[in-house]
């Protein structure tokens, strides 16, 4: 079509594409905040052409589709950095809350062991006087009372990840039944040819929140859909489909994440799900096994030197320190000073009142190797040691998982991000073309309304 009502044509489609760029510009400026949010752009082309004789025609213009701007390759990658954060980040939070248990090397059991040798030492030249034997039993007493609370915290905290592996599965449930209902909305407006774009933003997003959860893998299916399963190929969500994780206790205490009747606690390896599980079950057990070893090694070092000694009696010496578990596992916990009477220290060696001469072999345990061939203060050292340094490593690696994370999301922002003064430059530009069509369309109107009222001066004559 040509002549007047062609122009006017194209100008009513410049008027109603203009209008709908102008709709697009304005709700991403709404959603400039809206966690998750895809920018959208409306995506135009040219009408098709009409020929007229050897001229060809422009038909105006037309509106193709809005889009939402997304990369997938970049969320993938953003799922997997998530993962790895989350993990991390988990990680730090409970080795920092180790680090209170084992702050320093010079204090609590590392504190009350020097002080245990101290008391010793100063008993030494004198060793009838029973306020001196007093401070070696007090010493012990509360050396004891160290382990025990050090090996309590420990499993506390232990208890407490059992709940939090709980709470987490829960929130990956509800997210993966909310996930499977966006599905069934995508795929009914898909089928549809109805666009989908926040529907799709809130499936991107609700990933990404479980991603901080538990490790996954998002897979396309042939109709468009997606399967969402672990890194192992557990299923979570099949479509508008969603298969739930429990748990249960195990034999040893802990609590276990299961996909229907499989044990699939071991084979997480993603978000804070994993970091939760690592520390529960790699190291805390590993730093309450060297506790042990250390109480074991200790308890039983002292024991075997106070039984060579005599007491102000003059009878054998008997045990500062409770029998230590077969295997140690529980020495820390189970630890007991039993030896409440002052005058039952074993300082004499040959039995003669006043000696002190195995005071020595009860010092000696100071240098001896009572714990992976380490003295009891280098044990407690090495052992304080490992906590700051594994803390610290899992510091510098959630740093730099953060830093990947923070590049990644500024690319996803570069791509799918609202620029505010992008969008007010495209909205100046929408708001001249509409004001253009509508003054060709006010144009198009005053020249047919001459046209119309061509002639009628003369037939009024």
């Amino acid at each position: 079509m040509s002549g007047l009502f062609g122009t006017l044509s194209i100008a009513l489609s410049s008027l109603a594409v203009s209008q709908q760029q102008l709709e697009t510009s304005s709700s991403n400026v709404a959603n400039a905040s809206t966690a998750g949010y895809s920018r959208e752009t409306a995506v135009t082309e040219a009408g098709a052409p009409i020929r007229l004789g050897n001229l060809v025609l422009g038909t105006g213009v037309v509106l193709r589709k809005i889009e939402s701007l997304r990369d997938p390759i970049l969320e993938i990658q953003l799922n997997q950095a998530t993962q790895q954060q989350s993990d991390l980040n988990a990680q730090l939070a409970q080795m920092q809350q180790l680090q209170t248990n084992f702050s320093s090397a010079t204090s609590g059991i590392g504190a009350d062991i020097s002080n245990f040798f101290n008391m010793l030492q100063q008993l030494s030249p004198d060793p009838s006087n029973l306020a001196l034997r007093q401070s070696v039993i007090t010493a012990a007493a509360n050396l004891a009372r160290d382990f025990n609370s050090a090996a309590s915290n420990l499993t506390t905290q232990q208890a407490n990840l059992n709940l939090t592996v709980q709470q987490s599965v829960g929130e990956v449930n509800n997210l993966t039944t909310q996930l499977a209902s966006v599905n069934k909305q995508i795929a009914v407006l898909e089928n549809a040819h109805v666009d989908a774009s926040t529907l799709i933003d809130q499936q991107t997003n609700i990933i990404r929140q479980l991603s901080s959860l538990i490790d996954l893998q998002v897979i396309q299916t042939e109709k468009g859909g997606i399967e969402v399963a672990t890194a192992k190929g557990t299923a979570l969500v099949s479509g508008d489909q969603s298969f739930a994780l429990s748990t249960q206790t195990g034999q040893n205490g802990n609590t276990h994440v299961f996909a229907g009747t499989m044990d699939i606690t071991s084979s997480i390896s993603g978000g804070s799900l994993a970091g939760t599980l690592h520390t529960r079950d790699q190291e805390i057990p590993n730093f309450l096994s060297q506790l042990d070893q250390l109480a074991a090694g200790f308890s039983n070092a002292v024991n075997v030197a106070s039984a060579q000694g005599f007491d102000l009696n003059g009878v054998q010496g008997t045990s500062m320190f409770s029998t230590p578990p077969v295997g140690v596992t529980g020495a820390a916990a189970t630890m007991q000073a039993v030896m409440t009477d002052p005058s039952l220290i074993a300082a004499s060696f040959d039995g003669t009142p006043g000696s002190n001469g195995n005071l020595a072999d009860l010092l000696g345990v100071a240098t001896q190797q009572v714990a992976n061939g380490q003295t009891p203060i280098g044990a407690y050292s090495n052992l304080v040691f490992q906590v700051g340094s594994a803390t610290s490593n899992t510091s510098a690696d959630a740093d730099a998982a953060g830093q990947i994370l923070q590049q990644l999301q500024d690319q996803r922002n570069s791509v799918s991000g609202v620029s505010l003064d992008e969008e007010a430059a495209n909205i100046i530009q929408y708001q001249t073309a509409y004001q253009a069509a509508a003054r060709v369309v006010s144009t198009i109107n005053s020249l047919l309304a001459d046209t119309v009222n061509l002639g009628l001066g003369a037939a009024v004559q």
